[in-house]
């Protein structure tokens, strides 16, 4: 399915790991110890899948702020909100795409699977974040939904 810019599929995105960007979405949110805190949706399998990333994630944003990342093992984060147990913001889901789009230039990525962002624990409807992502999305980006 595609609407303007963006391409919508559905499945698993796990399924894409290792044959696509993976952006996952996060907050801004370190803990004391430093690690970024990853409590539910896409971040928290990120986090259970790969050890240390929390840690990694977490010295990325004290020293440069709540933004998108190449957290490498072909993850990106996604910025959809400033603390986890807020509402997703869709002025920072705006930044991200942008960022987004201009590290994915900046790589070369051809293709990048982004979960709806802010849609899930977010508390966003998807006609919300919809419009904000055609905006900024070509083809390389494909969103993915639950089957």
């Amino acid at each position: 399915m595609s609407s303007g810019g963006t391409i919508e599929i559905r499945g698993e995105l796990w399924d894409h790991l290792g044959r696509a960007i993976l952006a996952i979405t996060t907050c801004g949110r370190v803990s004391k110890r430093g690690e970024a805190v990853m409590l539910r949706g896409c971040a928290r399998q990120a986090r259970d899948r790969f050890p240390g990333l929390a840690q990694r994630f977490g010295a990325l944003i004290l020293s440069g702020g709540n933004h998108v990342y190449d957290m490498g093992d072909g993850m990106v984060s996604f910025p959809v909100e400033d603390d986890p147990f807020g509402i997703a913001e869709p002025r920072l889901i705006e930044q991200s795409c942008r960022e987004l789009v201009s590290l994915a230039n900046q790589k070369g990525w051809k293709r990048i699977v982004v979960p709806r962002p802010g849609c899930g624990g977010g508390g966003l409807e998807w006609a919300q974040v919809r419009p904000i992502l055609e905006r900024h999305f070509d083809e390389r980006f494909l969103v993915i939904s639950a089957r």
